[in-house]
């Protein structure tokens, strides 16, 4: 069979369905072939009374960015019966060119029903046509599925945008305004990572599903949405299992990642200094270490020799000890690191120099502070986790006064484990600010969520006694009422970043607290910047 060939225009030729009745009936079982567009048999498939199952075809016929296969499945029917839901699951799932099914009738071709994807927007995903005889299968084929295809790529968003296309899911067990809200903050996530959102799932559930998260039916529904709109990636705002990841992977071929490996991507792609790339590459390694698995027959060739641990060790068992060599290897280069900020920190106690630390919510305009404070430039975006590095610039107050102050990389709710322990050293630094500038973005809705997510954070980093001033930022985007009742109830100070008009009661603030004098002037002068 596999050496056989079928004109490209026909969607099976009357030979080639006679071989394969004359088969299934004589063995008692369905037979199927897969076939190219360039009418070349590419699989032949023997299956039961019942059903074929069709192989992985990720590795030879990857879907990519296409929106078919370019590939079509006939299969055998031992009784007069039409395409099963198993057929169709396979269609959307596989994103066939077509799916035939031929019945055998005493050995011989009898009908033909076949079954085809439509463009997305459409008032059904498939179109199923009715039983034909074999003789009737006079459609030209290449034509109709060249044109179907460029109707699916007209139907799809942004299909000539090569960024990843994302669905971004959320199922969870927690209220659905909780659920919501997280949801923003992951779409936001999205765009920091340069991802186009093109739609969003969110389901609450009675109990978690151990093995999918959420029930296979949704997901499966989920998957196949995903593949119409044209996806190339799913996002759980929950952090997935290497099981589970395991499991969801093995429905698709859609790349699938949670809200920990997001954020992860987006500080690899923000990190700039060596002490950033290491501390992120880090996170990275043991993040990834305990997902690393094995698919299909990719990671179970065998190897030995000089440099390995012997015959028999498999591919991924040598991944695995590569990945643990490098996390020692960057261990020991951020000890080094650490001694050298060590050296500096000394410096500074030395001096006598003060430190005041910005800290807050990813976003919430620490950057934009210090540049503004200090006249300096370090790079601001509105976006999640625009700037990594730890940034220091030096103020000089009135009386040969001066501090330090410095630009740290911004919380999030939910941090990923390693992240925070890779980025430890530099958090550390935190330690020895004299003050902290707690900076909340007055403007976002969800504030008092962004707070507690700060406090939580520097509760883990043993901080949490640490003096600090509450500042809210961006107070020109809300009405004078509001913004003033929100001042007083947590008794704190009112600023905008971009307006250095407003910063004269944090200035007095913080010449208070670092020199612990009573100002005489109604307001410090302008520091002076030290560049």
């Amino acid at each position: 069979m596999l050496r056989r060939k079928i004109t490209p225009e026909k969607i099976v030729s009357y030979e080639i369905a006679r071989s394969l009745s004359e088969i299934s009936f004589s063995t008692g079982r369905q037979i199927g072939i897969l076939i190219d567009r360039k009418g070349q048999i590419t699989h032949v498939i023997v299956g039961d009374a019942k059903a074929i199952v069709i192989p992985s075809l990720e590795y030879d016929y990857p879907l990519g960015r296409k929106p078919l296969r370019e590939l079509r499945l006939i299969h055998t029917h031992l009784k007069d019966e039409p395409l099963s839901q198993d057929d169709l699951t396979d269609l959307l799932l596989l994103r066939l060119d077509l799916i035939a099914a031929i019945t055998v009738k005493e050995g011989l071709p009898d009908k033909v029903y076949f079954a085809h994807l439509l463009p997305h927007g459409s008032e059904k995903r498939y179109g199923i046509s009715d039983p034909l005889s074999i003789h009737q299968l006079d459609m030209d084929f290449l034509s109709f599925i060249e044109n179907l295809e460029d109707e699916m790529d007209r139907a799809r968003l942004f299909v000539q945008d090569k960024r990843d296309k994302a669905i971004l899911i959320s199922a969870s067990t927690r209220p659905r305004y909780e659920l919501e809200e997280s949801m923003e903050e992951l779409k936001e996530l999205a765009r920091s990572a340069d991802v186009i959102v093109l739609d969003t799932v969110i389901q609450r559930l009675k109990e978690g599903n151990p093995k999918y998260l959420m029930g296979e039916g949704k997901l499966r529904e989920v998957i196949i949405n995903a593949l119409d709109k044209g996806a190339t990636l799913l996002i759980f705002d929950q952090d997935l299992t290497p099981s589970q990841i395991k499991d969801i992977s093995e429905l698709t071929e859609l790349k699938v990642i949670d809200r920990s490996q997001l954020i992860l991507d987006i500080f690899a792609r923000r990190a700039h200094s060596r002490d950033g790339k290491i501390q992120v590459e880090l996170a990275q390694l043991k993040y990834r270490l305990p997902r690393l698995v094995g698919k299909g027959t990719a990671m179970s060739r065998l190897t030995g020799g000089i440099g390995g641990r012997g015959p028999g060790e498999m591919k991924l068992e040598i991944d695995r000890r590569r990945v643990k060599e490098r996390i020692g290897l960057l261990e020991r280069e951020l000890k080094i690191l650490s001694e050298a900020r060590r050296q500096r920190k000394h410096r500074r106690v030395e001096r006598g120099i003060p430190i005041v630390s910005i800290i807050g919510y990813t976003n919430a305009g620490k950057s934009t502070l210090l540049n503004n404070l200090t006249g300096s430039s370090v790079f601001v975006e509105e976006r999640m986790f625009a700037t990594l590095d730890t940034s220091s610039r030096r103020l000089r107050f009135p009386e040969e006064r001066e501090l330090i102050i410095t630009d740290t990389v911004g919380f999030i709710r939910d941090l990923p484990k390693d992240l925070v322990a890779a980025f430890k050293s530099t958090l550390e630094e935190l330690e020895d600010a004299t003050l902290l500038i707690h900076l909340v973005d007055i403007s976002n809705s969800r504030f008092e969520q962004h707070i507690e997510s700060v406090e939580e954070i520097l509760r883990e980093l043993g901080l949490f006694n640490k003096p600090r001033i509450l500042v809210f930022n961006k107070i020109d985007r809300i009405e004078p009422e509001e913004r003033e009742n929100i001042l007083k109830r947590y008794d704190a100070i009112g600023i905008s970043a971009i307006n250095r008009e407003t910063f004269g009661p944090l200035l007095k603030a913080i010449h208070r607290y670092i020199w612990r004098e009573k100002e005489t002037e109604s307001l410090i002068p302008e520091p002076v910047v030290v560049k």
